[in-house]
């Protein structure tokens, strides 16, 4: 798995992302919020161990950048700090983080929940690819909607996209129907 680890303390970092690499992660490394964010847009990463405070962006808010970014593909958030307290906690969840760590980071601890999130990516994908999938009609074409209503397929898109349509003819069935092939 892919794993972006965001800490601004040296020696944190490193000692991190080698335990990572030993449990078989590919592991990306940054020291800051806004080189986390670089590298979170450069690299796509499926799960970011972000540290809470750091300079330039702390994790909170880097949490928020991610979540705001709404890629296809969700992002596991793991939040490490030594603040604790069910206030700190909630400020974190609150600002995206799927689950919290204080620091030192017990790498048992660490490598539960990194099951924890696989699972949960794993699972993201499986429903980000079934919700792709439409049910259509073989026979009139018609797609079954959310509601289970069967509707032609130019009125589906046009309730769900800014697309409008133009009736032609393809000189495949141009030449069906009229007998001659018809010009593209």
């Amino acid at each position: 798995m892919n794993i972006l680890v965001v800490e601004d303390d040296k020696l944190s970092n490193l000692v991190l992302c080698k335990k990572l690499e030993k449990l078989g992660h590919t592991v990306l490394s940054a020291e800051n919020g806004r080189d986390g964010w670089y590298t979170y847009l450069r690299e796509n990463p499926r799960i970011v161990i972000t540290d809470w405070m750091m300079p330039v962006i702390d994790g909170l808010e880097l949490c928020r950048m991610i979540r705001a970014d709404r890629r296809l593909r969700y992002v596991y958030i793991i939040m490490l700090t030594a603040r604790g307290g069910r206030d700190n906690f909630l400020e974190g969840m609150n600002a995206g983080a799927d689950d919290f760590l204080t620091k030192p980071v017990d790498i048992d601890s660490l490598q539960g929940r990194l099951r924890v999130a696989e699972r949960v990516v794993n699972l993201q994908t499986v429903a980000s690819e079934l919700e792709g999938l439409l049910p259509i009609c073989i026979y009139c074409k018609k797609i079954r909607d959310e509601h289970d209503v069967w509707q032609p397929v130019e009125q589906y898109v046009v309730q769900r996209t800014e697309t409008s349509f133009t009736n032609a003819v393809c000189p495949d069935c141009g030449k069906r129907v009229t007998g001659t092939p018809m010009e593209e």
